[in-house]
């Protein structure tokens, strides 16, 4: 009997023992605790509480709600946003919270503890407390002391307006701009100056006017008879592909010579075939041809352009003629000269109101 009696009371003990040591395991997973990071400070100054909050991450948390003042004489100047951080490997968050307090009137503060609910529990921190002093006055020494100062305005300094003078004067070239543009859109003005287009000259008349300047030029007196035989032929093959319409200036001489013999009669071909020919061997044998014998070949040339030419009439030559912008505006053109001005007025509605803002706010 006093056996079992004894094994009763071992096994209550025991279990009172488990419930006493899950109670303060189950109370270790929340932690709450505040601190101050200076108990004593002069009347006006500032200082920070700190409350940092730790539980298990499935747990909910909140965090306590402070007014203005914590106390009647401890004012609130900022609620910093709270700091999350994750322990244990994300198994228990770590909550901080800071407030920045002052107070104004000398005396021994009792801050009570914070309150924080977790899963609908109170925790709470420990108290605190904060000594507000006032600032010492050199009794001895009264001439000393000064009163308060009056406001002062700050000095006008050019650094602060040079945003919106240079803005200022920046907004003029964009507004004349503007008003240009909607000037040029509303009255349908050509932007761009009228262009003359003169009508080109037919072969003859362009190939008569090379050889007046291969004569006023008179490259075969100085010794240069390859340059003068070779410009001459080639006003020669250019008059002959637009004239009888085959590509002379891939062809070789007696080629040239084949196909005109096709169309026209025998003694020009022959004239045009000595000159061909001189050409050649000065071009390639360096012969040097006599004098009379290049201007027998410059006539020979004038004489087969004007035996083959072909008159147009005056009535039927082209005219020159102007293009305008009118002729060649488009929807295109319209819509990118509206672009333009819509740009442009955003740009000045934008430094406008950039030079205002800047201009209140140094008014301030």
């Amino acid at each position: 009997m006093n056996g079992q009696a004894l094994y009763k009371k071992i096994k209550y003990v025991f279990a009172v023992s488990f419930l006493f040591l899950c109670t303060c395991s189950w109370a270790q997973n929340v932690t709450v605790e505040a601190s101050i990071d200076s108990m004593q400070i002069l009347i006006g100054e500032q200082t920070k509480i700190r409350l940092n909050v730790s539980f298990d991450a499935h747990q909910k948390m909140a965090l306590p709600i402070v007014r203005d003042t914590l106390v009647r004489g401890v004012e609130v100047v900022d609620i910093a946003k709270p700091d999350t951080q994750y322990l244990n490997d994300k198994k228990r968050l770590l909550i901080s919270q800071e407030y920045v307090i002052t107070a104004f009137d000398s005396a021994f503060y009792y801050i009570p503890p914070f309150t924080v609910m977790v899963d609908g529990k109170p925790y709470q921190s420990k108290n605190l407390a904060l000594k507000v002093l006032s600032m010492p006055v050199d009794e001895a020494h009264p001439e000393q002391f000064f009163g308060p100062k009056d406001i002062m305005e700050p000095p006008f300094s050019w650094t602060d307006w040079r945003l919106p003078i240079w803005l200022a004067l920046l907004v003029i070239p964009f507004i004349i701009l503007a008003i240009y543009l909607i000037v040029r859109y509303n009255d349908n003005k050509p932007i761009i100056r009228t262009i003359k287009i003169e009508p080109s000259l037919p072969p003859h008349q362009q190939a008569l006017a090379e050889i007046e300047r291969i004569k006023e030029d008179k490259s075969w007196q100085k010794d240069n008879a390859k340059d003068y035989y070779t410009r001459l032929t080639d006003i020669i093959r250019t008059y002959i592909k637009e004239r009888f319409g085959f590509n002379a200036m891939e062809m070789t001489s007696s080629e040239i010579i084949d196909r005109l013999l096709q169309e026209k009669d025998q003694r020009l071909i022959e004239e045009l075939k000595n000159l061909f020919a001189t050409a050649d061997l000065v071009k390639f044998a360096k012969h040097n041809p006599l004098i009379n014998e290049n201007d027998m070949n410059l006539v020979n040339a004038i004489d087969f352009i004007n035996q083959t030419k072909i008159e147009v009439p005056l009535k039927t030559q082209p005219e020159s003629r102007e293009i305008t912008i009118e002729e060649k505006r488009s929807r295109r053109a319209k819509v990118m000269l509206l672009i333009s001005i819509i740009a442009s007025i955003i740009i000045i509605v934008t430094m406008l109101i950039i030079v205002v803002r800047t201009i209140y706010n140094l008014c301030l």
